[in-house]
């Protein structure tokens, strides 16, 4: 019976090569999803579960005297060793930091990223070591650790406990001896080994005992079955006591009215963590809410094809009435028949889902470049995974299959035998299906078009300054006076235009404004060409000049959101006091607001000096672009001369400013590829069904043809009910994904208006591949000859 089953199973799809091959090819497209997806997923959920399962970081909560609310990850040195002194509880304590090195190998320097740690920081972790002793790698603070990465990059092998580099983590040349190298890290790990430096070293030279600094992360063990609220009061009670006369003299001294509140974060929450993400030395911080729409989106495709595969075996049912009533005659029972239909879609199953592996293999690498991954195809062989990949197996089979059994078992074997029995082509669960099937499509091209629309204004929009052939090279601390000798070499090529120096990045402080009020903001040290350079307007007062060698000790220029903040008429002259440093500085200008960040992040009060005190760091050169090649070279050669020590670095300023939206990119790649997915999936089986329904009219046709209709008339008449239920998706979609793109522009202060003709457009684009997929199988069907419809009637 089994034999006659699989037998029949396999003629009835050779048969049908054409339908075959979309149910295949259909279902091993949203199988194919899902187990990309399992992979994505297990990567994110194994997130540092490689370690112990008793490691905690401690977290903070700062609340001000308006009752916001920031919270860090991070701490300073003092909660580690004091939390750890005097709670029972806690076990032991590492703390992590970034580190930037330059590495010297002979005349040439490398930048590497590494990490400040503790010398018991591989009894903590598990991370294996190649060659070293686990207990003792980081004990002498001229010792390091490296990956068997970074042995191979300066030496060659891996074995190389015992030798010297030289590194410059605080500005000056230093030999660390290598103690330990170790295995490179997994992918997923939030912690990356690449060069590790004893913290005992930064501490020797700069201690600190301040307890509110967040610079840090500091992960402590606590003992199992502790309680961590208990702990967490216990460390607050500690922070109390002990910080008290900082605090007091914080407050005092800097108007500073913070309260923190300390917290235990377990190790493997890090990764996925909303409040408390990784940073300062940990990598790879993600997010849930994208395992949630990739998950989403493969479901979406799934059930797509499943919806496909139900469509077409009950649209082809017509043709196998005469075998199902054989069979009911000869005492065939409706579950043996449920039994058969079912085995049949669960070959057909398993042939997607051998499919669907050679097509995770194939685009694997491709998923790994959108997704941020390192995935592989090694994560396929887990036994966790191979079952849910089992159950999908087995769900895809019943899903598909399970309503087809039951529809096509039911059927009179009386009216089948006599050719009695029609197959309705208007069955409200197929046209209810192939609905929601493009409502999924429209709804994905919407957002598609969203997406786009978004990153294209993102990328195009005026952020107040000129940005074109703007070149930024990172050079070392520069004074006033070395970087006049800089510009004036510079400017030996002629293909370099106009110079300015900034500060590295700027800082967030506070200073008194209007006698005693606190104002918050950014501040930065600029040249007098920067806003020249920039093209940035002055809209009030003046720029800074040379003229006015004054400028440098007690003239500021501020942007137009701190005179709103600041709630000033007229703020030339107005007073900026810098209490905690005894300084008063005056407004001589305001600046149009531009932006200094990303689109995300909205325009905050900012304040600029020409403060001796603080020191350059980038440079701006403007680039004429038909010396591109020339001024590239130069520039390079002049501040390589000039910063031996320093890695050389450039980027042109309009390509740093897409970078900043990496992540709107990676989204507008993914649900792209997603809804050309869904809607190709969408087309394909709505070819099968027109295909079918063509053939089923086909005498409807004749007839019609012979009375006279003309081809237009009846490809209008077999397209006409198709495309009505695609406008219908369209219509429930439409509102649907209104909601969804409102809701994710909500997290842009400057975004796009969704219009009207956004969807229109999605809806005609999917009305236009829907008709050409509708329209091609109508013309086959309205040109075929009459007469071989007609020639059995």
């Amino acid at each position: 019976m089994l034999h006659n089953y699989i037998v029949t199973a396999l003629r009835n799809l050779w048969r049908g090569k054409v339908f075959s091959l979309i149910n295949i090819f259909g279902l091993s497209i949203g199988i194919a999803s899902c187990m990309l997806i399992f992979l994505y997923a297990k990567d994110e959920i194994n997130f540092d579960r490689f370690h112990k399962d008793n490691i905690y970081r401690i977290t903070a909560s700062l609340t001000n005297s308006k009752g916001e609310v920031n919270k860090v990850g991070n701490t300073g040195l003092m909660p580690g060793p004091r939390f750890t002194e005097q709670i029972p509880e806690i076990e032991s304590f590492v703390r992590v930091q970034a580190a930037y090195c330059v590495v010297k190998k002979g005349v040439d320097v490398f930048e590497e990223d590494a990490l400040w740690a503790d010398e018991n920081f591989f009894e903590m972790f598990n991370f294996p070591l190649l060659y070293g002793d686990v207990m003792t790698p980081l004990k002498d603070p001229h010792s390091i650790v490296i990956s068997e990465d970074i042995a191979n990059k300066y030496f060659g092998k891996t074995d190389v406990v015992g030798q010297t580099i030289q590194l410059n983590p605080d500005k000056t040349f230093d030999s660390f001896i290598v103690s330990a190298v170790a295995k490179n890290s997994p992918q997923n790990s939030s912690i990356k080994i690449n060069m590790i430096l004893p913290i005992q070293f930064q501490l020797n030279k700069e201690p600190d005992d301040t307890w509110m600094n967040f610079f840090l992360n500091t992960f402590v063990t606590i003992k199992s079955g502790s309680n961590i609220v208990a702990v967490a009061a216990k460390a607050n009670l500690i922070f109390e006591k002990e910080a008290a006369d900082q605090l007091k003299i914080m407050k005092e001294k800097y108007d500073f009215d913070e309260k923190a509140e300390f917290g235990f974060q377990p190790l493997t929450a890090m990764h996925l963590s909303k409040d408390y993400p990784s940073s300062n030395g940990l990598v790879n911080a993600s997010n849930p809410i994208y395992s949630y729409i990739l998950s989403g989106i493969a479901l979406f495709i799934l059930l797509i094809a499943c919806i496909n595969f139900v469509n077409l075996t009950v649209a082809r049912s017509l043709k196998r009435a005469k075998e199902i009533g054989i069979r009911k005659v000869v005492g065939g029972q409706r579950k043996q028949l449920i039994f058969q239909f079912l085995g049949e879609s669960s070959i057909l199953a398993f042939f997607s889902f051998l499919f669907a592996i050679v097509l995770v293999v194939v685009i694997l690498p491709f998923f790994n470049s959108i997704s941020d991954k390192a995935l592989s195809f090694s994560y396929l062989l887990d036994l966790k995974l191979a079952g849910a990949y089992f159950l999908l197996f087995v769900l895809t089979s019943l899903l598909a299959g399970f309503y087809p059994a039951l529809v096509l078992s039911r059927f009179n074997p009386v009216e089948t035998l006599y050719g009695k029995m029609r197959f309705s082509g208007k069955s409200h669960l197929a046209r209810g299906l192939i609905v929601l099937q493009f409502t999924l499509a429209v709804f994905l091209i919407i957002t598609t078009i969203t997406v786009f629309s978004q990153f294209n204004y993102l990328v195009n929009y005026d952020l107040g300054y000129d940005k074109s052939s703007v070149l930024r090279i990172i050079t070392g601390h520069m004074n006033k006076t070395k970087m006049e000798t800089l510009k004036s070499e510079l400017k030996r090529e002629s293909a370099i235009g106009a110079i300015t120096a900034r500060q590295g990045g700027g800082y967030i402080t506070i200073a008194h404004i209007n006698g005693e009020t606190n104002q918050e903001f950014g501040y930065n040290r600029i040249d007098e060409e920067n806003f020249p350079l920039f093209k940035i307007p002055i809209v009030q007062g003046r720029n800074f000049s040379k003229d006015y060698p004054t400028d440098s000790t007690n003239s500021l220029i501020v942007n137009e959101s701190f005179v709103k903040a600041a709630r000033w008429k007229n703020p030339i002259g107005e007073v900026i006091d810098f209490f905690y440093k005894n300084k008063k500085y005056h407004v001589v200008g305001v600046v149009k607001d531009f932006h200094t960040g990303p689109l995300t992040e909205k325009i905050t009060p900012q304040v600029f000096s020409v403060d001796p005190e603080l020191p350059y760091q980038v440079l701006f050169l403007k680039i004429n672009s038909n010396g591109k090649t020339a001024a590239l070279n130069h520039a390079q050669k002049v501040v390589k001369t000039m910063f031996p020590a320093i890695p050389y670095h450039y980027t042109f300023l309009d390509e740093d400013l897409i970078s900043q939206y990496k992540n709107e990119v990676k989204w507008k790649q993914i649900i792209s590829f997603a809804a050309l997915l869904t809607l190709f999936l969408s087309c394909i089986g709505l070819f099968g069904i027109t295909a079918l329904s063509a053939e089923k009219r086909s005498k409807e046709v004749s007839i019609r043809r012979v009375l006279g209709a003309s081809v237009a008339l009846i490809v209008s008449k077999l397209s006409f009910d198709f495309l009505k239920l695609v406008c219908i998706a369209g219509f429930i979609s439409m509102p649907l994904a209104w909601w969804a793109m409102n809701t994710w522009l909500e997290n842009y202060p400057y975004r796009i208006h969704l219009g009207l003709s956004t969807f229109v457009f999605a809806l005609l684009a999917v009305l236009m591949v829907a008709s050409f997929t509708i329209i091609f199988q109508a013309i086959k069907a309205a040109i075929a000859n009459p007469i071989k419809s007609l020639r059995t009637e």
